[in-house]
């Protein structure tokens, strides 16, 4: 801003270079003080005042300065010089003692709370008493003679020094320490941002927004940071520090109404801020103070903003011409476009709500989407909370950047107090929560555990509430929730074009119709994975498919067969119709039988309750063995088809290998539904997938069984239906014989699922729960192998794959269609490895659009 020529207070920069020197040693590096002193020289020279001198008193602050802004989550200390001479001259020069005791009593306390590590509930409650004693509501309401007492109260409850080097020296290293801080690691982690950068110390000359009312404080976005409007948004306080607006202790006003209090200040400002955005091609996140009507520009950073906000701004400054369409597709992440498809509070259940008297109060709308959960009165609560898999809303009269861990572990975020630029709404935006702060109506206490709506309603902890961050409200209980559609324009605009610049093709898992629909609505182009066993434990014909299996022979089987026949047959044609004109990739049954049949101990249970009642009521005996008969029927079953490793044993090809009259069926009906859906006009690009092949043998008895069935099919109905055959890539020996797979099959699609298990040598079920977290909490591994693709082990073999296949059969068609192809990491390496296109869940299809695109414009 000072190379701007914009109104900076003159100062100058501790490198990071010192902080992580600082870092590994716990001290300062050689040379260091030397350098400061000199640099303070300088700045003593360019404001005609010295540091420590009570004739023309300077005084600085300290504030960090990191590579990427962390808002809240690393240490300040304001009004560094002042001592006793100093703040009695400083009174004297400004004809303020109020001013002067208020920014002595301040420094007092953040020296013993930042710089020495002091408990802060000493110091609130000095201050809190004090404004008991006179009746007033905030600071900026006590006297002189009480800034003056609390000031010397505050230097008996940590110790503080008179030398100001001194005190800059040790809040210079403050200011360091607060980078290895927890609530800074938290963030640090969420936020992906590593941890070896270190901190910068801004070292600069005070301005000063508490000299009456001629002066204020703020802090503003360039452009809503909640809805993207285009507009000046954020708050401000008259006679107040900085620290006063982003903490929430005092009511703040909106920034419209700085126009009418400080006109020329208010027009310099908005000059500025068009300035500064036309500069840095984005929006900014500003601070500001007005000295005696004097406009001063503390910061400017990116803002942060919800995902609604982040698409409107992106879309809008390329409108502008500002930004390019391909900048303005890189400028919003994955998962912003994964925020703003959030659940929402149905309208209607909101309404009844209202009627019912649930509604608790209503606040600022900081950062949007529904959350619902038990309330935790503090952050150490709600963590533990989340952790044990309890959805939790944290409620704090105001949050600090020390709740930081329990606001990211939290579903949303309430506090009574704070603005729209408080440190609640300025993190609740950057990791997408729903939160709702400044609900000044309802009485938050911690202390108690309690939160008080009007008319004296109370709600405890553990009590369930549901926070509409889109429009404000709070209420009482659990709301239901809806998932929004994509009918926002501008996301529309945004993601047709991350559609032109990608190449990876975007398909979606679904098993239904409708589905289906939701899918193509979202942009999907193509089924890649319809699990066709997913429609066989409906209730209706789960039992059909329980005696299927449990059929004596096979001419009983072809019988339950044909009942299953005309409810497959109809799956199949509301999914052609829903994709009409686009690929329906239909994978043949995989999952062992007993998984459709009871569990075996339940089963066990209940023979033996059953047989113990059998011999011991002689009376019941005729009833009971009607009962009786048909479960040790279904035990014989189960325990006849129980594996030791069912995942590794009679499933996918192998079941249709050795059940060949099932998949027979399965194929029938895909083609019945293929050739009816094409009479009535419907495009039909059929493809048949065979899931866990591992030999081409496998594969060539599969193919032969497919086009018979569909030859038959096509000579019953007259018409000719074109298809594609494939297969599943999900075991390793598959993978490295795939060119001999590929003698047979026209696409391939990775179950990086069951490769990763097969790959891993470990089952998910069992691994996730016990020691898969460890070995992430230990850095074992760095990320969890079934949320974002192991490239180097299971990625090597996709490569493999490829390679092999593709120099067997020119052209080979090759997806992914595991859950791994909603995840924007590995969207990137299928588009690096040559995949032709990804399948993931209906939900996460705008995602992989987004993403696919950053990865071929990243490239």
């Amino acid at each position: 801003m000072t190379a701007l020529r914009l109104p900076v207070p003159p100062g100058f920069v501790v490198t990071t270079e010192a902080c992580r020197a600082a870092m590994k040693t716990n001290a300062a590096p050689p040379g260091l003080w030397e350098q400061v002193d000199a640099a303070l020289a300088r700045l003593e020279t360019a404001t005609g005042r010295r540091f420590g001198d009570p004739a023309a008193p300077l005084l600085v602050s300290c504030r960090s300065g990191a590579k990427l802004s962390m808002p809240g989550m690393m240490d300040t200390v304001l009004n560094l010089g002042l001592n006793d001479a100093v703040a009695e001259a400083l009174a004297r020069e400004t004809g303020d003692a109020r001013f002067a005791y208020d920014a002595y009593r301040r420094l007092a306390q953040m020296f013993g709370t930042v710089v020495l590590g002091a408990p802060d509930e000493p110091f609130e409650a000095a201050l809190a008493a004090r404004r008991a004693a006179r009746g007033v509501g905030n600071d900026a309401e006590l006297p002189a003679e009480d800034l003056r007492e609390l000031t010397q109260q505050f230097k008996r409850l940590a110790p503080f020094p008179q030398d100001p080097k001194e005190q800059l020296r040790a809040a210079v290293l403050a200011v360091f320490r607060s980078w290895s801080g927890k609530r800074a690691r938290d963030y640090r982690a969420a936020a992906g941002i590593p941890d070896d950068l270190g901190t910068a110390v801004n070292v600069v000359s005070m301005v000063f927004g508490n000299l009456g009312l001629t002066s204020a404080t703020g802090v503003a976005t360039t452009r809503d940071v909640t809805t993207g409007a285009p507009q000046l948004e954020g708050d401000f306080l008259v006679n107040a520090q900085g620290e006063d607006v982003v903490a929430g202790t005092r009511a703040t006003r909106p920034i419209a109404e700085l126009d009418a209090l400080f006109p020329a200040a208010a027009r310099q400002l908005r000059g500025i801020c068009k300035k500064l955005e036309r500069h840095y091609r984005e929006v900014q996140d500003v601070e500001f103070t007005i000295e005696r009507n004097r406009l001063w520009m503390l910061q400017t950073r990116t803002a942060k903003r919800t995902a609604q906000a982040a698409i409107r701004i992106a879309v809008d400054l390329a409108n502008e011409k500002v930004i390019s369409r391909r900048e303005a597709v890189l400028r919003v992440g994955p998962d912003q476009v994964d925020a703003f498809l959030h659940p929402q509070l149905d309208a209607e259940t909101s309404k009844a709500a209202v009627a019912e008297g649930a509604l608790l109060g209503s606040g600022l709308n900081v950062s949007p989407g529904a959350a619902i959960g038990r309330l935790a009165f503090d952050a150490d609560t709600a963590e533990a909370w989340a952790k044990a898999q309890k959805p939790v809303i944290m409620a704090r009269p105001e949050t600090k950047p020390d709740d930081v861990h329990g606001l990211l572990a939290a579903n949303g975020v309430l506090t009574s107090r704070g603005g729209r630029t408080s440190h609640a709404a300025l993190v609740a935006r950057q990791f997408g929560k729903p939160a709702v702060v400044g609900a000044m109506k309802l009485v938050i206490d911690p202390i108690a555990r309690t939160l008080t709506a009007p008319g004296g309603r109370v709600l405890r902890e553990g009590d369930f509430v549901s926070i509409d961050g889109t429009r404000g409200d709070v209420y009482a209980g659990e709301l239901k929730t809806v998932v929004p559609d994509l009918a926002d324009p501008r996301l529309t605009t945004l993601l047709q074009w991350a559609d032109q610049a990608r190449r990876l093709g975007v398909y979606a898992n679904a098993d239904y119709p409708r589905d289906a629909e939701r899918a193509r609505q979202f942009g999907a182009e193509g089924i890649g994975l319809c699990r066709t066993e997913h429609m066989f434990f409906e209730p209706e014909r789960l039992a059909v498919v329980q005696a299927v299996i449990l059929a004596p022979d096979a001419a009983a089987r072809e019988a339950h067969l044909k009942t299953l026949l005309p409810l497959q047959r109809a799956d199949f044609e509301g999914l052609f119709t829903a994709m009409n004109g686009l690929p329906v990739t239909i994978r043949l049954i995989d999952p062992p039988l007993h998984e459709f049949l009871p569990s075996h101990d339940d089963l066990q249970r209940e023979v033996t309750r059953l047989q113990t009642r059998f011999e011991l009521c002689p009376t019941e005996r005729p009833a009971l063995e009607t009962l009786l008969a048909p479960a040790r029927q279904m035990l014989a079953a189960v325990e006849r088809l129980r594996e030791q490793n069912p995942m590794m044993g009679l499933r996918g090809v192998r079941l249709a290998i050795h059940m060949p009259e099932l998949v027979r069926m399965q194929v029938r009906a895909l083609f019945e539904a293929a050739c009816a859906c094409a009479a009535r006009g419907v495009k039909v690009l059929p493809k048949v997938m065979v899931p866990l092949t591992a030999m081409s043998a496998e594969l060539q008895l599969e193919r032969a069984m497919v086009e018979d069935v569909a030859k038959a099919v096509m000579a019953e109905q007259g018409r000719i239906v074109a298809y594609r055959f494939g297969t599943m890539i999900e075991v390793p020996r598959a993978a490295l014989v795939a060119g001999r797979l590929a003698e047979h099959a026209e696409f391939f699609s990775f179950g990086t699922n069951d490769l990763t298990q097969a790959t891993f040598g470990i089952s998910r079920d069992d691994a996730e729960p016990k020691f898969l977290a460890e070995y992430l909490k230990r850095g074992i591994l760095k990320k969890n192998p079934f949320a974002t693709l192991d490239q180097a082990g299971v990625g090597e073999l996709m490569r493999i794959a490829i390679e092999r296949g593709r120099a067997r059969r020119k052209g080979l068609d090759v997806g992914i269609c595991g859950e791994h192809g909603g995840d924007p990491e590995t969207i990137a390496f299928c588009h690096e490895a040559g995949l032709d296109y990804v399948s993931c869940s209906p939900y996460r299809v705008p995602i992989a659009r987004l993403a696919a695109a950053h990865a071929a414009l990243r490239a």
